[in-house]
């Protein structure tokens, strides 16, 4: 099974969002080490790659693309829940 755990998910939603490791990193507060190595165990876990460099930073891939649809869901529900308590 394969676990993702949600704050891997922020790490890759943010860089998607920022188009690259070092911008998401600063929003998230975090080293841009600790952002590449969660992006790669990421990688590792779904056994395919989910960011690639484009033109203008890094974009996700059409498997990333999926999955970004999931993290904004999986994300927003969890922050719900834990507003919610």
């Amino acid at each position: 099974m394969r676990n993702l755990d949600m704050t891997t998910l922020r790490s890759f939603l943010e860089v998607a969002e920022q188009g690259g490791v070092t911008r998401a990193a600063q929003v998230l507060n975090l080293t841009q080490s600790a952002v590449s190595h969660k992006i790669t165990r990421l990688e590792s876990r779904l056994g395919r790659p989910i960011l690639m460099k484009g033109e203008h930073g890094m974009v996700p891939t059409s498997d990333g693309q999926g999955l970004l649809h999931y993290a904004e869901r999986l994300i927003s529900l969890h922050d719900e829940a834990a507003a919610h308590f």
